[in-house]
């Protein structure tokens, strides 16, 4: 892989260009500082309901048939996604269809055009995304679980949004909503692939060089306060008990980030791990079973989810609160740590071996704020991480006061308070 090219044009744009000479595809992905923590209560939902706008149409594709088909005719995968902090548009294709693919992704950030009879057709499809998400109790309990740790503020509210918001959004809230986010100086444009930067400079160029610069959205900063172990449980008859049970953490940019990613493997990260031994080979309760350190701009969690037998839920409850107990008070032994980062630094790998996930590789990076790192380098800082700084960073996190549970079963005034300790 050649070298990574970074370029902040006058207007504030950055660019992001990630050159592999033997990649057969190229990459072309816009991010934007635009994600549902930065909404308010009455906008919530405002961020994903935009993405989906941009595809309904522009000036030069006043259709979205016209897009999609313009898309399919050079072969592209594409597609757009809202998370808590950005937004983003991009396709995939072969590499000398990048420029074609350059210049429709380009035209879906820079000129939607927000027709209100398009507007009243996609309430109809968030709604129903909303209800297919009310449906997948694996999904739906992380949301449950970010509202228990974050409450009424955007940290705790969920990406789509209350349908009472979606159906009351008009064609003024995304020309508002737009115009205080979608500025050059908060996109990122990451171009990762078979191309040159000299070319990808060139694109950018042309399609980004003239827009204008404004006064962008601030965020609020995510309000931390717990005093004592909670728990929201939401009784629904199903086949098998969902829940996620964690901690309150720190954001991305804290130096212990690395440690706290090797203890959540070791809790819950493959098929040797101690929550999949501990709860699936011993118990035989649960399916799935995984340990996650999910870390944004300024907070993060340390959280284990499983889909359990009804049965057995406490018991699962009892067994992951004992494990995550033992990470404070044993430190991992050597052989144990070196396969826990091992295996994070070969997913790492793994996972940027195509020209779209290398691309966001980086690009997540710089619209979070990064100093970027490259794959190696991460690995580096994953490889230095000792037993002795997972121990601690397990006594700095897993507490007592910070523990949170959420799950969804067929319940009957059940609680989970009582073992819900460390």
């Amino acid at each position: 892989m050649a070298k990574v090219t970074r370029v902040k044009f006058k207007n504030g744009l950055r660019l992001i260009v990630v050159p592999r000479e033997d990649s057969l595809t190229t990459t072309v992905a816009v991010l934007v500082a635009a994600g549902s923590k930065y909404e308010s209560k009455e906008t919530n939902g405002l961020s994903h309901f935009l993405e989906h706008m941009c595809f309904k149409g522009t000036e030069k594709r006043p259709r979205p048939i016209d897009i999609a088909s313009e898309l399919d005719a050079i072969g592209a995968q594409y597609n757009a996604f809202t998370s808590h902090e950005y937004t983003s548009y991009y396709a995939k294709v072969r590499n000398g269809a990048f420029r074609d693919a350059f210049g429709i992704v380009s035209d879906l950030y820079l000129n939607p055009i927000f027709r209100d009879e398009d507007i009243e057709i996609e309430r109809g499809v968030i709604i129903e995304e909303i209800n297919m998400y009310e449906d997948m109790p694996r999904r739906k309990i992380e949301e449950v679980f970010m509202e228990l740790l974050y409450g009424d503020q955007p940290a705790g509210w969920s990406i789509a949004g209350p349908k009472e918001n979606i159906r009351r959004f008009a064609r003024e809230d995304f020309v508002e909503y737009r115009e205080k986010n979608y500025l050059p100086e908060s996109t990122v444009v990451v171009i990762s692939g078979g191309v040159s930067p000299a070319r990808a400079i060139a694109a950018v160029r042309k399609e980004f060089g003239a827009i204008g610069s404004g006064e962008k959205m601030k965020k609020p900063k995510v309000k931390e306060s717990q005093k004592s172990p909670a728990e929201k449980v939401i009784v629904k008859k199903l086949e098998q008990t969902h829940l996620v049970l964690g901690v309150r953490a720190f954001g991305m940019h804290d130096k212990r980030r690395y440690a706290l990613e090797v203890l959540a493997e070791t809790l819950g990260g493959g098929m040797s791990s101690r929550l999949f031994k501990r709860v699936r080979d011993e118990l035989g309760a649960a399916y799935y079973v995984k340990a996650s350190a999910d870390l944004l701009s300024d907070h993060g969690i340390l959280s284990v989810a499983a889909g359990v037998d009804n049965k057995k839920a406490r018991l699962v409850v009892k067994a992951v609160a004992e494990e995550l107990r033992r990470m404070k008070t044993e430190r991992i032994p050597e052989d144990e740590l070196e396969k826990a980062k091992e295996h994070l630094v070969g997913d790492l790998f793994l996972s940027v071996e195509t020209s779209d996930t290398l691309g966001y590789f980086y690009g997540t990076q710089e619209i979070m704020g990064e100093k970027l790192s490259s794959p190696n380098r991460v690995a580096r800082a994953i490889r230095a991480v000792t037993a002795k700084d997972v121990q601690k960073v397990a006594k700095d996190v897993i507490l007592n006061k910070n523990l949170n549970l959420a799950a969804i079963g067929p319940f009957k005034e059940k609680s989970f308070l009582d073992i819900l300790r460390v």
